[in-house]
């Protein structure tokens, strides 16, 4: 599970994560910082990354594109690293399921709260 955080979430969650989601990285990672979405949609696309956003516009590109690359729409508003990193604790077997199961290989974007 390739996992790929988005500039509104802070560079530092991958460092705290990398028990949870060892292949995760933050878009500052891979050279996207200030890119738009369609090139971060397009590299996680190319380099099998699921996407992790606060942003609504990874959902309405993945209504337009579908997938890959799937997204996890964190619906909670803006929260600490501490928080992500709980919310995303608390979801990992559904985020699990989500990226591997067959059950939703048809299924675009996870929303969690």
């Amino acid at each position: 599970m390739n996992l790929l955080f988005d500039q509104n979430i802070s560079y530092r969650v991958t460092k705290k994560l990398e028990s949870l989601f060892p292949k995760c990285k933050h878009i500052s990672d891979c050279g996207l910082i200030d890119c738009d979405d369609t090139e971060i949609w397009e590299y996680a696309r190319k380099n099998d990354f699921s996407i992790v956003t606060f942003d609504a516009d990874f959902y309405d590109i993945s209504v337009i594109n579908g997938h890959p690359p799937k997204i996890i729409w964190i619906r909670s508003g803006n929260l600490t690293t501490k928080e992500i990193v709980s919310l995303l604790n608390h979801h990992k077997t559904i985020i699990e399921k989500f990226l591997i199961n067959d059950d939703y290989r048809n299924v675009s974007c996870l929303e969690i709260e």
